[in-house]
């Protein structure tokens, strides 16, 4: 399944380049404060749903640009064209392509390219976590004296969760980073940057490529998917055992 999905994730971070630092005003719109979505993410959406479809028919597709075909089988391929388009808009590096496979209520399997970073991350179910087809060793333990988490909250989130969170992460003495896309911030989990990553306000397409590679290698999560909508606004935490029963309880404010 490899064999076509991750040439496909390629093929479209090679189209999203061919837009990067060179949209022009009218290629950039805001869909809600600080969301935006440029020609570049309706191209590439549309590009792998085609080639989704063709390669697998009987399957579902859910793009976050609105690109949507009902499933035949128990398949739903979730995709994201460009996390991180925030980014991607700004000129910088930490954006990617995410492609992902929930099958009969879970995650299964997913591709992550990042294109200007040059990392390729596969993995799933049955499939060995791999960086640029280098295996990935498991998640290392959980350190509380060196702890670090990703952070994600959306700007729907009401301002003083966001704050009592982020309050609660320095009380803990735990550094957080915020890098504007969460594919990139699993991307860290999984290489051992971060110990966890903390969402609150996020959407399904922006961690189904990642999730199942995490799991495959250790990761814990504070969200049950089989009691979840693939369509739900996520809160979750999801990385090192440690890190997740760290910060579990800052899923309670709001």
């Amino acid at each position: 399944m490899f064999d076509v999905l991750t040439p496909l994730a390629q093929a479209a971070g090679d189209l999203a380049l061919q837009h990067f630092g060179r949209l022009a005003e009218g290629d950039v719109a805001q869909k809600a404060p600080l969301d935006l979505v440029t020609e570049a993410d309706r191209a590439v959406e549309a590009l792998i749903l085609a080639r989704l479809q063709a390669a697998f028919p009987q399957d579902g597709v859910l793009g976050e640009e609105g690109g949507k075909v009902a499933a035949a089988s128990g398949r739903v391929w979730v995709i994201d064209p460009i996390d991180g388009t925030f980014n991607f808009v700004r000129g910088g590096a930490q954006w990617a392509v995410s492609i992902g496979l929930w099958q009969d209520g879970q995650p299964v399997l997913g591709v992550v390219y990042a294109p200007v970073l040059g990392l390729t991350l596969t993995g799933g179910v049955g499939h060995a976590p791999l960086l640029n087809g280098r295996a990935l060793p498991g998640l290392t333990a959980y350190r509380a004296d060196r702890a670090a988490v990703g952070v994600a909250l959306s700007p729907a989130v009401p301002i003083e969760v966001r704050q009592g969170i982020l309050t609660a992460l320095m009380a803990a003495q735990i550094k957080f980073r915020v890098c504007n896309a969460t594919t990139i911030s699993l991307l860290e989990v999984a290489t051992g940057e971060v110990d966890a990553h903390l969402g609150y306000g996020e959407r399904a397409w922006d961690v189904m490529a990642a999730w199942p590679v995490l799991q495959a290698l250790g990761a814990e999560a504070t969200l049950d998917w089989a009691a979840t909508p693939l369509d739900a606004t996520l809160r979750y935490v999801l990385g090192k055992p440690g890190a997740v029963a760290a910060c579990r309880g800052l899923l309670d404010q709001g």
